[in-house]
């Protein structure tokens, strides 16, 4: 049954190289839009999606890129669609919460991490390359602010490839979310939680694979025990880190700076990532790029590795 036959009140729009995949059994690799329409300046964000797209080529599988576009929950994107994500002024940005309401105004919106999450499994794919997972935010015992992302996952089969959580986050209570909710974690070939910008966040995890054969393996047990009613994160950290040193000194004149402008909430991170981005003048924004590029590749391999075995 094709993904449009399933949804038949709001429209899915598969792009013709998604349907063909679908048709054909080729493996499929889910891509978050956020990071084209909010995360990226222009044009960097169209000239990084297409080469994300690219690599997912390149390593075997099929890109599918997820966003809505005037009320149509696309599953894929042509390029004139990804120039529109790109370019477009009328871009929301929208967590799985905000879809139902997107998709019936005919509005139109990139998607975060837990809302392409959704439509991703909605849709029959079940491996997802982002950045970077959201988390619990710093001082969450008194804001609550907490990341969609891990109560999505908490209840999706879907295996996510991510350079672990943004170190702006609170990364041990992240952790320890991550535990509660079910939700596996497996580091890349190695055994140190990565963040983002650093390949060690200080916190070590207790199971790692070597390829993406070991991998497979595991998402294939993971549903032959049913476990994989709860998410899988693959923690696959970045192949140049920012000076850590550099780092925290900007990390700690950001928190100070949000404070002082009383900035809160979802508010918090767009800030301290834009902070980053100045700061380091550009490396930041590099570092973003590789991870989101190492992940997808990555990503590719898992979904050519699964179908095979």
């Amino acid at each position: 049954m094709s993904i449009v036959t399933a949804m038949n009140r709001y429209q899915f729009v598969e792009s013709p190289e998604v349907a063909a995949a679908v048709a054909s059994g080729k493996p499929i690799v889910a891509l978050e839009s956020t990071i084209i329409s909010h995360g990226l300046p222009r044009p960097a964000n169209l000239e990084v999606a297409r080469e994300v797209e690219d690599i997912v080529r390149d390593h075997g599988a099929v890109p599918a890129t997820i966003a809505i576009l005037d009320g149509k929950v696309c599953i894929g994107l042509t390029d004139d669609q990804l120039k529109d994500i790109a370019n477009r002024d009328d871009i929301a940005k929208a967590s799985s919460r905000d879809l139902a309401i997107i998709a019936a105004t005919g509005k139109s919106a990139a998607t975060t991490v837990a809302a392409t999450a959704h439509l991703a499994v909605l849709a029959g794919i079940h491996i997802f390359a982002t950045g970077g997972l959201g988390g619990v935010h710093r001082g969450a015992n008194e804001s609550f602010d907490e990341s969609a992302d891990l109560t999505a996952l908490a209840h999706l089969d879907i295996t996510i490839v991510c350079a672990g959580v943004k170190s702006i986050l609170d990364v041990a209570a992240t952790l320890e979310r991550l535990e509660t909710l079910a939700i596996g974690v497996v580091g890349y070939k190695t055994n140190h939680f990565p963040g983002f910008y650093l390949t060690d966040s200080g916190f070590t995890i207790e199971h790692q694979a070597n390829s993406a054969a070991e991998i497979a393996q595991i998402i294939h047990a993971r549903a032959a025990l049913k476990t994989n009613v709860h998410g899988l994160v693959i923690a696959n950290p970045v192949a140049r880190e920012m000076d850590r040193s550099r780092h925290d000194a900007i990390l700690k004149s950001g928190l100070k700076g949000a404070q002082k402008a009383g900035i809160i909430g979802k508010a918090v991170t767009p800030y301290l990532l834009e902070h980053f981005h100045t700061a380091s003048e550009g490396e930041s924004l590099k570092v973003n790029i590789d991870i989101i590029k190492s992940n997808s590749a990555l990503a590719a391999d898992i979904a050519v590795a699964a179908a095979k075995s």
